[in-house]
């Protein structure tokens, strides 16, 4: 099995590097924050009573990603978020979170909020998929 690439020094193919990789930063010593996956699916009555979309409670048929992420003693102004296809990269100056994401998402489409009471930033990701015969609008 040989692997031709055009460039006789490499030692690896681009698609054995995964997505999100240039992001890592193994010598970075801050903590890592408590964070939660959720996905959230837009239903309405055809959905519920009469079943008619063909949706089930699955994160196959979910359209957001929410991800809550505990960042006590912490300041809007301090966070720094960069959103890719399936990477999230969260910044603080105590916490650093690099997050591959489950599904790829549409990064331009997106929310973030910051509730100070509860000290959580609160990111809402609009999941990309293809149309199938469970996504199809």
């Amino acid at each position: 099995f040989q692997v031709k690439s055009e460039n006789k020094k490499t030692i690896w193919n681009i698609e054995e590097v995964p997505e999100g990789s240039e992001f890592d930063d193994t010598w970075d010593a801050r903590e890592k924050p408590e964070y939660e996956i959720s996905f959230k699916q837009h239903v309405g009555t055809e959905d519920v009573f009469f079943g008619m979309t063909g949706k089930d409670p699955s994160t196959a048929c979910c359209e957001d990603i929410v991800i809550k992420i505990k960042l006590p003693e912490t300041k809007y102004s301090d966070i720094t978020l960069d959103i890719q296809d399936k990477v999230l990269d969260l910044r603080t100056p105590k916490k650093k979170l690099l997050l591959h994401l489950p599904y790829p998402v549409n990064s331009k489409e997106g929310r973030a909020r910051f509730l100070s009471e509860e000290e959580i930033l609160e990111v809402t990701l609009r999941v990309s998929r293809k149309f199938d015969f469970i996504n199809f609008s």
